[in-house]
């Protein structure tokens, strides 16, 4: 694949110098898009227990907070001076910290009525990618998929031709491909 320059004008750059690659998508239409691809290494969680993994998730490091990959990620476009969330499909919740600690919150409007008209043009509740953020009139949607664990499912894949045909673009979505440094054993 080939490599591109950072997303959006360069208002990515806190992500550099990590790598950056793209992925392309064919979509319903038969149009090939190239969607940039980040690739983000983050430590593990060594503190306490955390009460509710989620049935398992990943918990990571982020400045000495427990938080999976997704509010790793928030953290991070957070800690830049945008606003954001983790799109919880599981529960249909929008959240910004763990469940269980943290209280869903309610999207603004303009982020709301986006959601709901990729939605309705989907026909599906699932499918939208992982963290939703903005900052003045840029919309991002990231999808955050674990290093040689994980891979872009079909309802990701129609959340992305449904925005695409509402008039969103390639430059509004971003790939994260995320792993934890090997842990040496003692």
């Amino acid at each position: 694949m080939q490599s591109q320059q950072p997303l959006i004008g360069g208002n990515l750059e806190f992500l550099q110098p990590h790598k950056v690659d793209s992925e392309r998508f064919s979509l319903s239409s038969g149009e090939q898009i190239s969607i940039q691809k980040y690739f983000l290494t983050f430590n593990s969680w060594r503190g306490a227990p955390i009460p509710n993994t989620y049935n398992g998730k990943t918990v990571l490091d982020w400045n000495g907070e427990p938080v999976f990959a997704e509010l790793a990620v928030l953290r991070l476009f957070q800690s830049h001076g945008w606003n954001g969330v983790w799109v919880d499909s599981y529960r249909r919740k929008f959240r910004v910290g763990l469940p269980d600690v943290v209280e869903p919150i309610e999207l603004p409007q303009k982020q709301r009525e986006l959601i709901d008209s990729i939605r309705a043009k989907t026909g599906r509740s699932g499918g939208c990618w992982d963290v939703l953020v903005w900052r003045e009139n840029v919309t991002l949607f990231l999808e955050l998929k674990r290093s040689k664990k994980d891979r872009i499912q079909s309802s990701q894949n129609g959340w992305l031709t449904a925005a695409i045909d509402l008039g969103l673009t390639a430059s509004d979505f971003a790939l994260v491909e995320w792993d934890m440094p090997d842990v040496a054993t003692e």
